[in-house]
């Protein structure tokens, strides 16, 4: 890593110096169309803060030249475009509120064409410093070759969490997953890890421990965590979780439950009680509200037509049938009492499945992933973003977000004015990060690609991002005391009717 992390900077000075006298070409044929970048940066919407967004030509070209214009030029050349970081900086900080304009020219063949410039946004809303995400290989073998990596938004650092090898490979191996924070500090983080040195780490007030929240009374242990905005509760799914894999279906890989239900957590006391535990619906996916007031979820309702519950074989038969809505639960700080559930949106009603419910910070609008069916839409290449307002109670596709392809997982920025989102956009195998501009009446703008120093790193790295999820600074604790953490005892938790 610190030798391509030097062999790009030593290029990056080689482009400088060559650069630092050019110009746009005098003589050359003028084009109406856009041009032809990667990652397409063409008219988007940025924040003030983002790190220069680099790209290069996603078509033949022999040389290029890009002119960046808010009242100055800067001017760069080669066969990719990166703006020097201080200048980048000038730049925004003039654009802020209004735009910058990139002339881009491409020389084929000692043959130089002008394009259609493009803008560049700058949003005065800035974004969170820092987001992390899951690195995994699309394959099923070696799940255990993965890291949960954070990286800052305003360069190009990025730095390991927590890496699965610290704690054995192979048949001693194990599967970290469902990293999470509360209310976007990083200093508050729980993960859960699968296997060999299985249980929960949950990092809080300075101390950190190992849970083992396995319990005779309930389902499993706890996955896809929401963790209350201010007390030291965190509510789970419990699950039975299978795969299947199609052989002609373009949706190559399905994810299914057997049982699926929802648990609380107390942290400090290591209680847990069930929420939700119906047999005959699949809980999952709970988020709070920012008010901590409401719990929402999806669930799904499965009987086959001689009344039985769940079994491999009927749901195999019959896993386009599983549908899931989108629920809420009334939440009493106070007494840590809930109330019982109600229905958000009937997505079964128009023949979707709902799934990933995610407030935006002021409360008003909850964004969801929709598909035909199931609810582990990361693999669906139907899989959309869906927007609801909680106000008006309208429902509708985010289009200005979507592709022809994945969305699915997606969270929001602390300042409720950024999503960010995992994407198959790009060639319907890697999941990447999109990050879009959001105003306060709920339009949206066009996704942007997280930049990178080489605009072409995507297209070679071979890993897919998994749960992005915005953050307020870095994580301190070392990927080593995680590991040790792990590898020693955990704290068993008590079960309990009712956590007060």
């Amino acid at each position: 890593m610190r030798i391509i992390r030097f062999l790009i900077v030593a290029w990056s000075i080689v482009l400088l110096m060559s650069c630092q006298h050019a110009s746009v070409p005098a003589d050359y044929t003028q084009s109406s169309a856009l041009p032809a970048i990667y990652p397409d940066y063409t008219n988007v919407t940025i924040p003030v803060n983002i790190a220069p967004l680099t790209f290069e030509a996603d078509q033949p070209a022999d040389d290029m030249v890009a002119c960046y214009t808010v009242g100055e030029q800067v001017i760069t050349c080669g066969g990719q475009m990166q703006p020097d970081m201080d200048e980048w900086r000038e730049l925004t900080a003039k654009a802020k509120g209004g735009a910058i304009k990139v002339d881009v020219y491409m020389s084929k063949d000692g043959h130089w064409t002008r394009y259609k410039p493009f803008n560049l946004y700058v949003s005065p809303d800035s974004i969170d410093p820092y987001i992390s995400y899951r690195l995994i290989s699309p394959s099923f073998i070696t799940y255990e070759s993965l890291t949960i990596n954070q990286r800052c938004l305003e360069n190009y650092d990025e730095s390991v969490i927590y890496d699965n090898f610290l704690c054995g490979r192979e048949k001693d191996g194990q599967c970290i997953n469902c990293h999470h924070y509360q209310n976007y500090h990083p200093e508050r983080m729980q993960f859960h890890a699968r296997q060999t040195h299985g249980g929960t780490v949950i990092a809080y007030n300075g101390m950190m421990k190992k849970v083992n929240m396995q319990n005779d009374s309930i389902l499993s242990a706890g996955v896809y965590p929401a963790w209350h905005p201010w007390l030291n509760l965190i509510v789970y799914a419990t699950d039975k979780t299978y795969q299947y894999f199609h052989t002609v279906d373009s949706n190559k890989v399905e994810v299914y439950d057997l049982r699926s239900d929802i648990i609380a957590y107390d942290v400090e006391n290591d209680l847990v009680t069930n929420l939700e535990n119906d047999t005959t619906e699949f809980e999952v996916f709970p988020a709070w509200a920012p008010d901590g007031k409401t719990l929402y979820y999806c669930s799904g309702h499965f009987l086959d037509a001689d009344s039985v519950p769940a079994t491999h074989g009927n749901i195999v038969s019959r896993y386009k049938s599983l549908k899931y809505n989108l629920y809420k639960k009334s939440f009493d700080p106070e007494t840590m009492t809930f109330g019982p559930r109600e229905l958000v949106f009937d997505a079964v009603a128009v023949g979707q499945s709902a799934v990933l419910p995610r407030i935006s910070p002021d409360g008003r609008y909850l964004l969801f992933s929709s598909a035909e069916y199931g609810y582990f839409h990361i693999w669906h290449h139907d899989a959309d973003l869906w927007m609801m307002d909680l106000k008006s109670g309208e429902v509708r596709k985010m289009s200005e977000w979507n592709s022809p392809d994945t969305e699915s997982y997606h969270s929001w920025s602390s300042n409720g004015r950024w999503v960010i989102f995992s994407s198959r956009r790009d060639d319907g195998s890697f999941t990447r990060p999109f990050i879009a501009h959001i105003d306060a009446n709920g339009h949206g703008s066009k996704p942007f690609e997280l930049p990178s120093a080489d605009p072409d790193y995507h297209r070679q790295f071979m890993r897919s991002y998994n749960i992005p999820e915005f953050m307020l600074g870095p994580v301190t604790i070392r990927p080593q005391e995680f590991a040790d953490v792990l590898k020693g005892d955990g704290v068993d938790v008590k079960y309990v009717r009712k956590l007060r």
